[in-house]
């Protein structure tokens, strides 16, 4: 069997020239699919949870931060001392509203 590239031409010319008709629909179509896969892939990932082995491994990376007690001893002594702007708080967190 012998290939002649005369008669490939005259078989493939009708196809090639249908496509070139619908060459624009074609390429709206591919295009659609292409941003429905992208919908789809972006609403899987947005719904993704991660493992409860990941997050374990996150928490044990993170390093908490510690507050020294004489820190706190001295911020609850400022505290005690005044009197006047504790008061005004407690007013406020009794009556938002009021001037």
């Amino acid at each position: 069997m012998k290939l002649n590239i005369k008669e490939i031409l005259a078989k493939i010319t009708p196809a090639l020239q249908l496509v070139r008709r619908y060459v624009v629909f074609i390429f709206l179509i591919i295009l659609l699919f292409i941003l429905c896969f992208f919908v789809f892939r972006i609403n899987t990932f947005s719904h993704m949870t991660p493992t409860e082995d990941a997050v374990s491994a996150k928490l044990q990376t993170v390093q908490r931060p510690r507050i020294d007690q004489t820190v706190l001893d001295k911020i609850q002594e400022l505290q005690n001392q005044n009197i006047q702007v504790q008061s005004l708080f407690n007013d406020a967190r009794n009556n938002p509203f009021s001037e």
